[in-house]
């Protein structure tokens, strides 16, 4: 009996140290606590306004909402701000993003309007500093240097920044060589991630064991009941992020169980 409590006591303490993260301080947390940060910017339900475009950001920054976007390189290594790996839904053409230059994809069309894929330059330009973003990185081909590359354009924004991404590799990159940046992971249950994973690594991703590596300081999770390990590491200290809310939602709960909540197709406060 005692060696099964020592064993079951190992394993606990192992489990607890896989899921464990890292802390942030109160001058990180204080520019996206009780925010709403429009998802991929505030794009129309009908695409007239496209997800991940111009008009879209202008919009949040004009209601003065935070944003959420996705960056990836195209094949000569500009940052560009998308969130599909392919073309084929947004665009209307069957190639993944890294396979194009950026000259060839500024021919593209978004979603059947005027508008283009922008380079993250170009977002920032547009955000001017004045409300703060929510960065997805892409796991793409090249991901250290979409990491360098975002980067260097990050040090130059004056606003409030924070970065994630659903890789655990690209989450510690920034933990190495960018530690002062608040950094999260994205996660979603096991039944959703297992569809595009293998279900070892889908696994893993569900229970955040991988925040051994990567030491988020936030925890951005798919709307819907959470598994054991995400709700410990949220005790832990990790802030609470969730994605996507939409209407149907339950949207005072969200905001009572949530320290920022990224959302589309409808217009909250942007505070809560």
């Amino acid at each position: 009996m005692w060696i099964a409590l020592a064993v079951l006591l190992m394993l606990t303490t192992l489990w607890l140290a896989l899921i464990l993260p890292a802390r942030s301080t109160k001058e990180q947390r204080a520019p996206f606590v009780h925010r709403t940060f429009a998802h991929r910017g505030l794009f129309a339900a009908d695409q007239s306004v496209p997800e991940n475009s111009l008009p879209a950001f202008r919009a949040a920054v004009e209601a003065g909402y935070g944003i959420e976007l996705d960056v990836q390189l195209s094949k000569d290594k500009v940052v560009v701000v998308f969130h599909d790996d392919d073309l084929k839904r947004v665009c209307g053409v069957d190639a993944r993003v890294d396979s194009l230059t950026f000259d060839e994809l500024q021919q593209l069309a978004l979603l059947n309007t005027t508008e283009r894929i922008p380079t993250f330059s170009d977002v920032l330009a547009v955000l001017d500093g004045k409300i703060p973003m929510i960065v997805e990185l892409k796991s793409g081909g090249d991901w250290k240097t979409l990491c360098e590359k975002t980067l260097a354009l990050l040090a130059q924004y004056k606003g409030d920044y924070c970065v994630e991404s659903f890789h655990p590799l690209l989450v510690r990159w920034f933990y190495l060589h960018a530690p002062q940046i608040l950094r999260g992971q994205l996660s979603e249950a096991y039944r959703y991630s297992k569809r595009y994973v293998p279900w070892y690594q889908s696994l893993m991703m569900s229970r955040l064991l991988t925040n051994i590596l990567t030491h988020p300081q936030f925890i951005a999770y798919r709307i819907g009941p959470k598994c054991l390990s995400v709700r410990i590491s949220e005790a832990m200290g990790a802030m609470h992020v969730a994605w996507t809310a939409r209407p149907t939602d339950d949207l005072a709960k969200l905001a009572q169980r949530n320290d920022a909540i990224i959302f589309e197709h409808y217009r909250p406060e942007p505070r809560f």
